[in-house]
């Protein structure tokens, strides 16, 4: 006992809370983490899935067309403005709760458990987009395989899913380049493809009557699952290594289709229509308002999913400069997907002698219509066409770990004597059920149902979810404490622009953005197909349904709680007992011996949630910040 008390004033150890990530030095990744949950294996598995969480499919298909729209090289104005009110600091809040606690979009919400509907929301929006948007990813394999042949099929009219309106662009001009007539009333070979073979949406007559499922589009979805479980068979630890390929590989391929676009004839013309600016756009509230959707849905804010991966990291991880990397990083790449886009674009119009605006398109239509169609005009298409698709797949591939992991590690955390020994099992059964649930989704009338999940799912209730979060941690469990808990992990506080996006700009802009889809509600269409008023009050439920998992919440909270209902109102708002770091080595100041098992016969939290309120837990914090300074004092003296 003599030894063990004389090796300990031999080495005395200072708070981390009094030390900075360069005091520590480099310190394993392994020690930091209990095992049973699973860590990050390397440093850069974290940086790489955020970036390939945030790069998808919505900087290839979606940014150009928004900003083309939009008053082209002028959109860039109202869109960093909004990466610096709203992206930047809501990543970077997101990342802070998730490594700080150590915990999933569920168990985080120890910080004040009256809250915790805001984590089920986001598990119920994420769980029907990884639905949706695994068939995405299903549609690129059918591609990704179809143009593995020396004749690319929606190259040529003639096939048995071609009408008689099919034109291909070879003929689109006489021998003198002249324009027929009845151009306007064609259809491409690509669009025949994709909507009459692909899709095969002339065998359903509505969302209503879905018909037969397609069973080549049925073993797409299938192998679509098998490679999201594959690849987060061990968790982090397997789809952290899958990343430094799918996250890296993709900008090789831009890179790639970029030089080739860029050296077509023509190139310049979609260029110069992409990023001519118009700046009397700015004078418009739409353009802001579509800057801000852009930023919030390319970040992945509010889905749980940056969240699930900082709850990885180890507690000193810098996640200060891993949000400018990523946010910033984001941006620049969709703004290089626009010129890659573009430039074969104007290409096309050229060749097609229409304008680019006629050509160009937001979405499927980009990605399985208009770029194809493209590909076809090129030497050696099947191979470009082979390299787009192989993008498009690893770009869907790396959101989509996302949204698996950030279920599996939400409901583990939740249970974790019960499943995180049987986590593969579980993934697998996760797999299962979406696969299943998916299959109406590769029927005839599919699609209509895939607008319908796109439209509603992640909309107006996403935002709601997103405000909550802010809320809840910037005025209900308070920006003092929570800067105070990146300090321990940072070594440094959040400065006065964090503070005054958090307290104000950003969860006013969400709310402005909330107004406006509300205001400017438009019933979900495909084409010319409208869909019948069941489909929208369906639609519009899925939405509701998230933003009322808060209220329920918030009622099974209060009633877990004694006394007045303003008394459980206090007690259900306040974090729990052992709330903090997860490891009692990290756990200092406020958080000392609060963990279940501890020997202090006073834990913290304790004395916080008994006597309440916030002037009560900063004075005591402050007290045991002061007695560990005088015990260090204490025990150098010794020395």
């Amino acid at each position: 006992m003599k030894k063990l008390q004389g090796a300990h004033l031999r080495k005395p150890v200072t708070p981390d809370l009094l030390m900075t990530p360069s005091d520590q030095g480099d310190v394993d990744l392994d020690v930091d983490f209990a095992a049973d949950r699973g860590n990050w294996t390397g440093k850069l598995d974290f940086l790489l899935s955020c970036i390939g969480y945030c790069v998808g499919l919505g900087n290839v298909w979606r940014f150009p067309y928004r900003a083309y729209t939009n008053g082209g090289g002028a959109f860039l104005v109202p869109y960093f403005l909004m990466l610096a009110i709203c992206g930047i600091p809501l990543f970077f809040l997101e990342l802070s709760l998730g490594q700080f606690s150590s915990l999933g979009p569920l168990a985080v919400w120890k910080i004040s458990p009256l809250f915790k509907g805001a984590g089920a929301a986001m598990l119920l929006i994420v769980g029907l987009v990884a639905i949706y948007y695994n068939m995405i990813i299903a549609y690129v394999l059918f591609y990704l395989f179809a143009s593995l042949t020396s004749d690319l099929p929606w190259e040529h009219c003639g096939n048995w899913w071609n009408t008689e309106l099919c034109l291909e662009h070879r003929v689109s001009k006489d021998g003198n380049g002249a324009l027929p007539l009845n151009l306007t009333c064609t259809v491409s070979p690509s669009e025949e493809y994709w909507s009459r073979y692909v899709l095969h949406i002339q065998g359903s007559q509505g969302i209503g009557s879905p018909g037969e499922i397609r069973w080549n589009l049925c073993l797409c979805l299938l192998l679509a699952w098998v490679i999201v479980f594959l690849c987060i068979l061990k968790g982090v630890k397997s789809s952290g290594k899958v990343v430094y390929f799918t996250a890296t590989f993709p900008y090789l391929i831009l890179l790639m289709l970029l030089v080739r676009g860029v050296t077509l004839p023509g190139a310049w013309k979609g260029i110069q229509f992409y990023l001519t600016p118009q700046f009397h756009h700015l004078l418009s509230s739409k353009v802001w308002i579509e800057a801000a959707l852009q930023i919030f849905y390319s970040l992945g804010v509010g889905f749980g999913g940056l969240l699930t991966f900082a709850s990885y990291n180890t507690f000193h991880q810098n996640i200060y400069r891993d949000t400018f990397i990523v946010t910033l990083g984001n941006a620049i790449t969709s703004i290089l997907a626009g010129f890659a886009i573009f430039s074969v674009l104007g290409y096309m119009s050229q060749e097609l002698g229409v304008p680019v605006d006629q050509v160009a398109k937001a979405g499927p239509g980009l990605a399985f219509v208009v770029y194809p169609q493209a590909m076809t005009m090129l030497p050696l298409s099947p191979f470009w066409s082979f390299l787009f698709f192989f993008m498009l797949l690893t770009l869907g591939l790396d959101s989509q770990f996302a949204f698996l992991e950030t279920i599996v590690t939400a409901v583990t955390d939740e249970f974790p004597y019960y499943l995180r020994p049987k986590k593969a099992v579980f993934s697998g059964l996760i797999c299962v059920a979406m696969y299943l649930m998916g299959l109406i989704l590769t029927t005839d009338g599919g699609m209509y149902w895939l607008v319908l999940l796109d439209d509603y799912s992640a909309s107006f209730g996403l935002m709601v979810v997103v405000i909550t979060t802010c809320l809840a941690v910037t005025r209900v469990y308070g920006i003092q404490r929570f800067c105070r808990d990146i300090h321990m992990m940072l070594g440094f506080k959040p400065g006065l622009y964090f503070r005054a996006c958090w307290l104000f700009l950003s969860p006013a802009t969400l709310l402005a953005l909330l107004v406006y889809s509300i205001v400017k509600y438009q019933p979900s269409e495909y084409g010319n197909y409208r869909f019948p008023p069941w489909a929208e009050l369906l639609g519009i439920l899925m939405g509701l349904l998230s933003c009322l998992m808060i209220p329920a919440g918030m009622l099974v909270a209060v009633l877990r709680e004694e006394g007045s209902l303003w008394e459980r109102l206090q007690q259900a708002s306040r974090p729990a007992m052992d709330w903090g770091p997860s490891l009692e080595e990290n756990r200092t100041g406020m958080y000392v011996a609060t963990l279940a098992g501890s020997q202090s016969p006073k834990p913290l939290m304790v004395h916080m949630r008994k006597y309440g309120g916030i002037t009560s837990f900063e004075n005591t914090a402050i007290e045991v910040d002061r007695e560990i300074a005088e015990e260090e004092e204490s025990m150098m003296g010794k020395r």
